[in-house]
């Protein structure tokens, strides 16, 4: 059930009705009983797999925190016992953690694995060695990264003791199902879901009105930008031989406001009808666009997701008892200025790596990933160069020179992410290239773009729209507009509503049957 579909409206306006109406206490549960349809309607059978994710981490959850529990009542029973012993036995408890911890994890993640990589394994193995293993072609569950990682970060946070285990299952159910999140994130931590996920909610004007104009800002980004620009893409990339050059420029402009205007859209949905029924969720972007720097975009891109690797993959590893003794050899061989480096190049290389895995079972994907790890670290590594040149020629905090590295990071972005465009990485450097080999700027004047799969006033109403989100985006930049919209009068409330409303109404662009097209992380 896509989120811009009739379907999700009237689905969404009956579980509200329900929610406010019904006792407070049953709350929760009907979300749970929502968020189990609104999955079920995407195809009965993967509930299959969603199902072993809650059983497996609601079993591991349980069983840490009944390790943990024995080991505190025993160290309190034997006060007496030597620092040896008691050191001794929380090595042992600890092992028995872990082992629940990576049980846990194997499952979960072999199950993703299979279903995820399979095809991509067998293929190369196919070139590599000549073999003729045939493809399986799984179908990837809808949202199985989203809620797998979500529900293995709670796993994980319960071995470190962060917070104690939910002992309820139904309510661990609800956790990893909630249905506004499951398809495209953001990936919340359970301490900061949980508040407001069971807490009692009374009718919230205020909460209510801020979260339907989210809801509606985000069919506005998704019907009336992305969509639009969606088979300009299409045709750009579907025969790339008529298309080099200036068209390679284009496609990486296009594609950067389709994506994000696809990916924001429905996070601005999701936020928002979180906000209806009163439960807060996790910002997943600040206006990465106005980013200086690659570092900078990605605290601002995506960000739940970087937060994840950085939290349970880049950290753990650059702690690990075998990169502490990689350190170490480092040091004494290279030097303490690069052999301090070593252990954060590599744990940076895996954790790119592992995000390029995520994204796609594919080499685009994977040279996606290092090629961002290799802008973080050079750029890292350029730094004192950079403050020398600054301090020499004074203009680094000027509003011009700002907009340049505002103008760069868009740009180079851009062009890494045109891999996820083309899907074919020598293809994509091809074509990358023939935008500085190709002369056909003539292509922006004679008419050619207008035969792209849209018109001119497809384009003009895009064009409308991205200016539109920059206006918007420079007012939350210095002040929440809900906080601007506080002092207005209530008519300009609703007004602002309805207009945009009959903006997406009027300006939406829908696929066949009236249907919007699938948002674009739902492959995810």
């Amino acid at each position: 059930m896509s989120f811009v579909s009739f379907q999700f409206i009237i689905f969404l306006a009956g579980l509200i009705l329900l929610y406010y109406v019904l006792p407070k206490k049953v709350q929760w549960m009907l979300l749970l009983v929502g968020s189990i349809a609104f999955y079920t309607y995407s195809g009965p059978k993967y509930l299959i797999f969603m199902g072993i994710t809650i059983l497996t981490t609601y079993g591991a959850t349980v069983w840490i925190e009944s390790i943990w529990g024995r080991q505190d009542a025993w160290v309190k029973e034997h006060k007496g016992i030597t620092r040896e012993e008691k050191k001794a036995y929380k090595a042992g408890m600890t092992r028995r953690a872990k082992g629940v911890l990576v049980l846990c994890l194997l499952v979960n993640l072999g199950i993703l694995g299979v279903i995820k990589y399979t095809d991509f394994i067998l293929e190369n193995l196919n070139g590599m060695f000549g073999t003729e293993f045939t493809p399986r072609n799984f179908i990837l569950p809808l949202g199985i990264s989203f809620y797998m990682f979500q529900s293995l970060g709670y796993v994980i946070d319960v071995y470190r003791r962060k917070y104690p285990a939910e002992r309820n299952p139904l309510k661990a159910a609800l956790f990893t199902s909630f249905f506004p999140q499951v398809i495209q994130g953001p990936i919340s931590r359970f301490d900061d879901l949980s508040k407001g996920l069971f807490a009692q909610h009374s009718f919230n004007a205020r909460e209510f009105y801020y979260g339907l104009l989210r809801v509606v800002w985000g069919f506005f980004k998704k019907l009336v930008i992305a969509d639009r620009l969606a088979p300009v893409i299409a045709s750009l990339t579907g025969d790339t031989d008529k298309y080099p050059g200036v068209y390679v420029i284009a496609t990486i402009f296009f594609y950067a406001w389709q994506l994000y205007a696809d990916f924001t859209g429905g996070i601005d949905i999701t936020i928002g009808v979180a906000r209806m029924l009163g439960i807060p969720v996790a910002e997943n972007f600040e206006r990465p666009y106005f980013s200086k720097n690659i570092a900078e975009y990605w605290r601002r891109w995506h960000i739940t997701m970087g937060t994840w690797f950085k939290d349970y993959i880049f950290y753990p590893i650059s702690v690990s008892g075998w990169m502490l003794k990689i350190s170490k050899k480092s040091r004494e061989k290279l030097g303490p200025a690069l052999g301090k480096r070593i252990p954060v190049y590599l744990s940076t290389i895996i954790v790119w790596f592992a995000t390029g895995v995520w994204h796609g079972a594919a080499w685009n994907f994977i040279v996606w990933g290092m090629l961002n790890c290799l802008v973080l670290l050079v750029s890292q590594e350029l730094n004192p160069l950079y403050k020398k040149f600054h301090e020499r020629f004074g203009f680094s905090n000027t509003a011009f020179w700002n907009g340049v590295q505002i103008v760069r990071t868009f740009w180079l972005m851009g062009m890494i992410r045109i891999l996820d465009v083309y899907r074919d990485v020598p293809l994509t450097f091809r074509m990358v290239g023939s935008a500085f080999t190709t002369s056909n700027w003539g292509a922006l004047s004679d008419g050619s773009f207008l035969k792209l799969g849209a018109t001119a006033a497809d384009l003009i109403v895009a064009g409308i729209g991205v200016i539109l989100i920059f206006i918007v985006s420079c007012l939350a930049e210095r002040k929440a507009i809900d906080q601007r919209m506080d002092t207005k009068p209530v008519i300009l409330h609703f007004l602002l509503l309805l207009v945009l409303i009959l903006v997406v109404v009027v300006f939406g662009a829908y696929g066949i049957g009236y249907d919007a097209t699938q948002f674009i992380y739902n492959q995810f």
